[in-house]
């Protein structure tokens, strides 16, 4: 039994939806808080109740307003601090400056350890975040962090359809250790694809394939996609190579709407993604469905909060996920 007398959560105003599920798979209220954004773009943020001595939550990804988000996250953790809170970790499910993670080119700055600093400044005692664009960008805090991994949920999904006759396919090289790890939970062989990118534009060509795909059915695995150009363009090379259907699953979906646009004109018959942000564009979109986490980061809290290991709840947790109630594949659809 999980005691959690002593736990405050608070949400961030990108990540209310998800604080509420998180809460609501805990059975407890979410605490009250407000936003004010004012005209000439100032943001204004203020706690209703006490904290004082309590451990507070803060749930807020940096995602679609990744900025405005990123400068609450500063406010917010100053705020709890200068109200007593006892500890303030940050529920933070997906970490959008993650890709500025290294200085690649002349004169650039990492964006991903300023931001890791300035949150730490700011009060942020612990971290809890979900598939980091790079495993590596946990060095960037000194505090502690928890990454989780939405593999096992997402798998679950799967191994509930159908995995006859497929084939995982990492976009490129560098997410292929991590396909490697969907392959080995569903048994099924993999494929990778040999991507080029030369600008910052968000499009990337795929140059070839690695690995047989002809007659089989495809299941693209990546960690977000923005302008949905390189699903596309792998689905594509895909299909010229003789795949059969072929499905996408997405750690996080921020896709733009003219991304949307361009899925719907594609040979990729589905998209399954998490709820890790909230992303008006794919809001009643058949062909995208979406698979919540939420549970994950509730348990998370409850055992982080009872001195538990967090690493042992990953084998039976989309079991206990349907036992409460929640559909695997269809919360947030």
């Amino acid at each position: 039994m999980f005691e959690t007398a002593n736990i405050s959560i608070f949400a961030g105003s990108g990540g209310r939806t998800f604080a509420e599920r998180i809460c609501k798979y805990m059975g407890r209220p979410l605490g009250s808080s407000e936003v004010i954004k004012f005209s000439e773009g100032n943001t204004f943020v203020r706690i209703n109740e006490t904290v004082r001595d309590r451990d507070v939550f803060l749930v807020q990804p940096i995602g679609m307003n990744s900025n405005d988000e990123f400068v609450e996250i500063l406010f917010w953790m100053d705020a709890f601090k200068r109200s007593s809170a006892l500890t303030c970790t940050l529920i933070m499910p997906y970490f959008g400056y993650g890709k500025g993670d290294k200085k690649d080119e002349p004169r650039v700055s990492i964006r991903a350890r300023v931001c890791a600093e300035c949150m730490e400044l700011a009060g942020a005692d612990r971290f809890v975040t979900m598939d980091l664009h790079a495993p590596q960008l946990q060095g960037f805090f000194k505090r502690p962090m928890d990454h989780l991994y939405a593999m096992p949920m997402l798998t679950e999904v799967i191994k509930r359809a159908d995995t006859e006759n497929m084939v995982i396919v990492s976009p490129d090289a560098g997410f292929a250790k991590q396909a490697r790890k969907f392959a080995d939970a569903l048994n099924l062989p993999i494929a990778i694809g040999d991507k080029a990118r030369t600008d910052h534009t968000e499009n990337a060509h795929v140059l070839e394939i690695i690995g047989d795909v002809n007659g089989k059915n495809c299941l693209i695995v990546d960690d977000f996609t923005i302008s949905g150009g390189t699903l596309v363009n792998l689905a594509e090379a895909l299909k010229s190579r003789g795949a059969k259907d072929i499905v996408a699953m997405l750690s996080h979906n921020i896709i733009s709407r003219q991304g949307v646009e361009r899925i719907n004109a594609s040979p990729i018959r589905k998209v399954y993604s998490t709820d890790t942000v909230e992303n008006p564009n794919i809001v009643n979109e058949p062909k995208f469905a979406t698979v919540s986490v939420a549970p994950m980061f509730a348990e998370t809290i409850m055992r982080y909060y009872n001195y538990q290991s967090i690493n042992t709840m990953y084998s039976q947790l989309p079991e206990k996920v349907v036992a409460a109630g929640f559909d695997l594949a269809g919360l947030t659809r």
